[in-house]
């Protein structure tokens, strides 16, 4: 069983919900990953999604585009992206760690070692955004075989027959994309989101996470009004882009710290 359980049941004993804050591995260079990942930490995060940069991120705005085509540039890769995860592991063998990725760096290394070197390194679950779950069993056998849980991707637009098979293949939580639409839009409805998701709930009991379009306190705390888990990335991204090296950590555990006192203030 991976880190991720856990969290969640503690969090629903607390009467709480889960706050993932994403960032880019890599970004804006690979010496701040890790400081940024502890501070993630420090402003209260429970699980941290690390983006593994790719060249065609389809499902990324422009946003988490800049940030992976900021990490590519200064050489990042998937194995680079293992390495830092086992870093951030020497301080924190606690707080889950979810790889956000696509489908070609882990096919160019082999499914199956990738499997083997992230649990190695301290993984605890993998969404590969360009794995439909009719074509990840495979996959999703590989990551619970290493003791790490494979997440998929639920959307406005996933039929019932979609979230049944997301349900039998899918561990740790479920993330449901709040709108048709790539990260860091600003067109979220999130009454919309709310009637959608005891169609999930229907079929699986998993926790269910939100995100797409979340970018300030008020938000989130609506959205921990009935989901699990609030998923944040691209505001922490911009938060990034306008700081300097010096100040990009402090400036991250603000803006977090905020979102996690927001969201604080809504009890399960």
């Amino acid at each position: 069983m991976s880190r991720i359980q856990p969290v969640f049941a503690r969090l629903q004993g607390e009467g709480r919900k889960a706050l993932i804050p994403f960032i880019t591995a890599g970004d804006p260079d690979a010496g701040l990953t890790v400081p940024l990942m502890r501070s993630l930490v420090e402003a209260g995060a429970d699980v941290i999604e690390l983006g593994v940069p790719f060249s065609d991120p389809m499902a990324d705005g422009p946003t988490i585009q800049r940030a992976s085509e900021r990490a590519l540039a200064r050489g990042m890769t998937l194995r680079k992206v293992l390495g830092l995860v086992a870093e951030f592991r020497k301080a924190d063998a606690a707080t889950p760690v979810v790889l956000m990725g696509y489908a070609n760096p882990i096919e160019a290394m082999g499914l199956d070692s990738f499997a083997a070197a992230a649990a190695l390194a301290g993984v605890d679950g993998v969404l590969v955004v360009d794995y439909p779950p009719e074509e990840a069993e495979t996959f999703g056998a590989a990551m619970k075989a290493h003791g790490m849980d494979p997440i998929f991707l639920l959307a406005p637009t996933s039929t019932a027959a979609r979230i049944a098979q997301v349900a039998g293949i899918a561990s740790g939580y479920v993330y449901y994309v709040s709108l048709a639409g790539v990260t860091g839009s600003g067109a979220l409805n999130v009454d919309a989101v709310a009637e959608r998701l005891p169609a999930i709930r229907e079929k699986t009991g998993l926790p269910v996470g939100v995100g797409f379009g979340i970018r300030d306190a008020a938000t989130a705390r609506r959205i921990a009004g009935f989901a699990d888990a609030v998923v944040v990335g691209s505001r922490i991204i911009e938060e990034i882009e306008k700081s300097t090296a010096e100040t990009a950590c402090a400036n991250v555990l603000a803006l977090v710290a905020g979102i996690r006192r927001g969201m604080d203030e809504v009890k399960a």
